[in-house]
């Protein structure tokens, strides 16, 4: 009851700091020279900040939108006072809390009603109780787009949906430190799908990174003890959703503008609301109305009443829209070095934070293996935002 406490006062908190002076990722006048330097020194893939493993494209990303997607921040280097220093350590300390929660409520949910489609949809739609009241009462600038712009972003929402429903799939079907072993694996999948799809070559240092991913999964997916192919399945379509996501928003929205109002977190706000008209068909396809009824018999079970059911589901959903919204906030802070340093970090904490909440066993090759994996994704990135230079 405590940490549920605990989080619904840091999601109030981190929601609510945009408002209150602290600047959102881009654009703003007063950041303008921040985002120009971005344009001109970051070439990263749009909409790869789920994975946190950038990818540079052969165009600049040069409209604001596109910068929006991207993984990276400009540092302003004039502006390292202790105010400044301690905004960005909160919003890191705010992402890292978040995804923990997420992952810990997420797999709670799933655990006690075994419906992912319906759970990611859940979570999906509970964004939209955040966001949709800002644009209502005008504390947000609501976005405008035209129906060319809709149909720009559908195939991108696609992509975040898969991202989305794999991971919890994933989630659901093993152990959390397992799903997220495999997902440290995207770099593999992105450099493969920029080749074909891009005609991308990168350098064979970057190429050489690759191996100690490829290893350290296939180690640590050998040892796994809570090791299942529906877990590697779903969290692989959540990878090759990611760097699709990537891909396409590199082919299509580099150099182009996108509606008016459309900042960092707009553009996520309506990346969730197209997916989660997407997601609402397609979970009645496959699970149909079986969520009530997994429900009902979890409460019966007397485990949970119905309205502790209903707050850990809100929780899951709040706290998964909160860290990819306090992420931009954060990673429009940094530079592709600090970054990549906080998303492997941040990758090793959800590990361990689940390992402890879940007393989940992990075997020795387990551990050996993810560290491999683990390192190899800070090796890649590192090398990425080398060759920028």
């Amino acid at each position: 009851m405590m940490c549920k406490t605990v989080t619904v006062l840091a999601l109030a908190a981190a929601l609510t700091a945009p408002y209150m002076g602290t600047a959102a990722f881009v654009p703003n006048p007063a950041s303008s020279s921040r985002v120009g330097a971005l344009e001109r020194s970051s070439r990263i893939s749009p909409l790869s900040m789920a994975s946190g493993n950038p990818v540079i494209g052969e165009n600049q990303v040069k409209s604001s939108t596109a910068l929006a997607l991207s993984t990276t921040g400009g540092e302003d280097t004039s502006s390292s006072s202790i105010a400044e220093t301690l905004q960005v350590g909160s919003y890191f300390a705010l992402w890292y809390l978040f995804n923990i929660a997420y992952n810990i409520y997420n797999k709670q949910a799933l655990n006690a009603v075994a419906f992912p489609w319906s759970i990611a949809t859940i979570q999906m739609i509970a964004g939209c109780f955040y966001f949709v009241p800002l644009w209502l009462f005008g504390i947000r600038k609501a976005p405008k787009l035209s129906l060319s712009d809709v149909k720009t972003l559908i195939p991108i929402a696609l992509c975040h949906t898969g991202v989305h429903v794999g991971a919890v799939i994933a989630l659901g079907a093993g152990a959390v430190s397992f799903a997220h072993i495999v997902k440290a694996s995207e770099p593999v999948v992105t450099c493969v799908l920029n080749g074909i799809i891009l005609k991308e070559i990168l350098p064979m240092k970057v190429y050489l990174t690759l191996l100690p991913i490829i290893g350290g999964v296939a180690i640590a997916s050998m040892k796994e003890l809570s090791f299942t192919y529906l877990a590697l399945g779903a969290a692989m379509m959540s990878n090759v959703s990611s760097s699709m996501r990537g891909v396409l928003s590199k082919k299509t929205m580099s150099g182009k503008k996108i509606g008016e109002n459309m900042d960092a977190q707009n553009l996520y706000a309506v990346l969730t609301a197209i997916s989660s008209l997407m997601l609402i068909p397609m979970m009645l396809a496959i699970e149909g109305t079986g969520f009530l009824k997994g429900f009902a018999d979890a409460v019966g079970t007397g485990s949970f009443t119905n309205k502790s059911l209903s707050i850990l589901m809100a929780l899951s959903g709040l706290s998964y829209y909160a860290y990819n919204e306090v992420a931009f906030l954060a990673l429009g802070k940094v530079n592709p070095v600090t970054h990549a340093v906080g998303n492997t970090i941040k990758r090793v904490v959800i590990i361990v934070a689940s390992v402890i909440a879940f007393k989940t066993p992990m075997s020795t090759g387990s551990i050996i293996g993810s560290s491999i994996a683990i390192c190899g994704t800070l090796l890649y990135s590192l090398a990425m935002n080398s060759i920028k230079k």
